[in-house]
């Protein structure tokens, strides 16, 4: 029978998984644990398009021009793309069948490995177009390596908090991605202060461009050690045990209403994030609201900073009101007051630097700051024994769809200014995120002791 933790209480005991509050226990281990994998995940998903973007000459032809440019950048955006469902099936079986540690130290030695390789690759000029070629399929690599990150750390993390902190964790967790664009950027912005990135000879051209890719590979490294010394296997694995065939399991039965269900919610989420994540650095540049690179970089990051806070703040909130709750509001706040504000910022913006930062701000705290609550709410959705595989799934599969929305833009144009078209994606995605969570039940207090499936 499942206890409810405000009524039954448990002494500290290093045995039990989230028993002890106090600094060393296991809980907190498995959570700092899974928050440096998020942080090395989105470190090495913003190198190519921040660290390698201003050298991306070393890899291409000469003459290649803008279309061709573009291409190359969608080549590497897809591979990164495609890798992360395929590595959520790999290792999302894995960490249900063997265990959730050691699927994490595989997929992050695996993906420390690939990003390596990248940072030693040889550039057009050695090996002509296979050099972008060999680039792109280490980005497929790695993709796979770190969709198994993510897919076995955090469910471990989560059944390693106490119930009624897994709010306060899963914000935790979640800042690893603020700060790690922050990270990746304040690098980038330092290493070409000293050495300008002034063609394919320049010094950032040849070698800069390496530096980061090697640091992401190092926090690669650093992680596994962590893991292998400090991070202990969750214990609710270990004693109710998973299914010998997870992926079917999970697409059957209630458990398939409820990955639904996240499936929804989360392409709701990848929708709304486009048009702040890939679309706001080119809108707030010279052809649109007019900000150079360095300024552009600069104010982003400290968005990004900004929302780390928010992002607890946020995730203890549903803690108290409950996930359900507030991933209603959030989205009717991220439908209204977010696309408001977005109106105002294309509008006004250009010409209004003050009303630019403050709009930009607002809109990357109130568009972001939500994702602080998936970590939990998405491992709640399912039970111990195919946990890993429905949350890294139901995670991944859904960026799919939303991924085209340069496409979107481009049809939405004939009807209306193109700069305008992005606070269509964002409504459409947090509508998307209101009718998934209604159609979710309330998860805060599941106790995953119970082993029950908990979908509605």
């Amino acid at each position: 029978m499942a206890t409810d933790d405000k009524t039954t209480s448990h002494p500290a005991d290093p045995a039990r998984p989230g028993s002890g509050d106090k600094p060393g226990s296991r809980a907190k281990r498995a959570m700092l644990g899974a928050w440096f994998g998020f942080f090395v995940d989105l470190f090495d998903i913003y190198l190519p398009t921040v660290a390698l973007a201003p050298a991306i000459a070393y890899f291409i032809a000469p003459d290649l021009g803008a279309t061709g440019i573009a291409i190359t950048g969608g080549m590497i955006f897809t591979a990164t793309l495609i890798g992360r469902p395929i590595g959520a099936a790999i290792f999302g079986r894995f960490a249900d069948t063997v265990g959730r540690k050691r699927a994490t130290i595989v997929a992050m030695n695996g993906a420390g490995i690939a990003t390596l390789l990248m940072a030693l690759l040889p550039g057009y000029h050695q090996l002509g177009v296979a050099s972008v070629l060999l680039f792109v399929a280490l980005r497929l690599v790695g993709g796979i390596f770190l969709g198994g990150e993510y897919t076995a750390a955090n469910p471990l993390a989560m059944e390693a908090a106490p119930r009624h902190k897994r709010g306060l964790y899963s914000g935790i967790i979640n800042t690893g991605f603020p700060l790690a664009y922050a990270a990746v950027s304040l690098i980038t912005l330092l290493l070409l202060l000293v050495m300008p990135a002034q063609g394919v000879d320049s010094a950032y051209a040849q070698w800069g461009w390496r530096i980061p890719f090697v640091i992401g590979a190092v926090l690669a490294f650093v992680l596994v050690a962590y893991y292998r010394r400090s991070v202990d296997e969750s214990e609710l694995f270990t004693k109710q045990k998973g299914t010998k065939t997870p992926i079917k399991t999970l697409f059957s039965g209630r458990n398939l209403s409820a990955f639904l269900q996240v499936f929804a919610l989360m392409t709701g989420f990848w929708l709304s994030l486009q048009p702040v994540a890939a679309v706001l650095p080119t809108l707030l540049g010279a052809d649109g609201i007019g900000m150079s690179s360095q300024a552009t970089t600069l104010l982003l990051v400290v968005a990004y900073l900004l929302l780390a806070a928010v992002d607890v703040a946020a995730a203890v909130l549903s803690q108290r009101i409950g996930r359900r709750t507030f991933l209603v509001y959030a989205g009717a706040v991220m439908a209204t007051v977010a696309t408001t504000v977005y109106f105002l910022l294309v509008r006004f913006g250009p010409g209004n630097p003050r009303l630019a930062v403050v709009c930009t701000v607002l809109v990357v705290i109130v568009v972001v700051c939500p994702w602080a609550v998936l970590p939990a709410y998405i491992n709640e959705r399912f039970p111990t024994s195919v946990r890993a595989s429905g949350y890294g799934l139901a995670y991944s599969l859904a960026v799919i769809v939303p991924s085209f929305y340069a496409f979107y833009q481009a049809g939405l144009g004939f009807v209306m200014p193109f700069n305008y078209t992005g606070i269509v994606l964002l409504g459409v995605g947090a509508l998307t995120i209101v009718g998934a969570a209604l159609a979710g039940p309330e998860t805060k207090d599941i106790d995953f002791r119970a082993h029950a499936d908990v979908s509605a």
